[in-house]
């Protein structure tokens, strides 16, 4: 079987920030989901997206348009706006997490490299996937994602997180299959995707 390339070798290694440089100018601006909370920056932010790259990498989760593990786009700096960014969810805000047994929760905001990627779905499901089924490599109880407004189907993306979110919470398995129907894209065409190798589906290696 094919293996997935590398995600820490590039012929264009002069693309990309590194993993250990905070360049403001180059990762997304916090949107609407972080607002209010308390936004990642500088050594925060760089320490949980080493960690990002190695769930991704062990889950699979990469850009196939690029090549290149998920976490890579971050440092991409043909695509400054385009990423992710984190906050820790104040628990007093009215959209919080309500629940006993989930005290600190992280918010993840995905912006794709366009507002048309049709595999934003696809991204922000593995995304999720990555970080709840290896909680145990940090410290947050609970990984929130939402993919950024600017995304033309950021809405009806944003409700299949939010249920499988609230199906994570109740059985504890990230695997958990929901019923197709919401009007979002879920089989890989072009743009932006994260799948295996060797043709398979998007959605397997989550």
């Amino acid at each position: 079987m094919p293996g997935f390339p590398s995600p820490f070798g590039s012929d264009d290694e002069d693309l990309f920030d590194g993993y250990d440089e905070f360049v403001a100018e180059t990762v997304p601006r916090p949107g609407g989901f972080l607002d209010g909370h308390d936004v990642l920056t500088g050594a925060d932010h760089l320490a949980f997206h080493r960690l990002t790259r190695e769930c991704f990498e062990e889950r699979k989760v990469y850009d196939m348009t690029f090549d290149y593990n998920l976490a890579r786009l971050n440092l991409d700096t043909r695509h400054g706006d385009a990423g992710f960014r984190y906050a820790v969810e104040r628990g007093d805000a009215p959209d919080a997490v309500d629940g006993s047994e989930v005290d600190r929760v992280l918010r993840a905001e995905f912006t794709p490299t366009t507002a048309f990627c049709p595999q934003t779905h696809t991204l922000t499901v593995g995304a999720f996937r990555a970080w709840n089924g290896l909680a145990d490599r940090h410290e947050y109880d609970l990984v929130r994602v939402r993919a950024a407004a600017s995304h033309n189907q950021s809405e009806a993306v944003n409700d299949r997180l939010a249920a499988l979110e609230e199906a994570y919470l109740e059985t504890g398995d990230v695997e958990v299959d929901l019923e197709e129907g919401v009007g979002v894209e879920s089989t890989p065409t072009s743009g932006t995707e994260a799948s295996g190798a060797g043709g398979r589906s998007a959605d397997a290696p989550f």
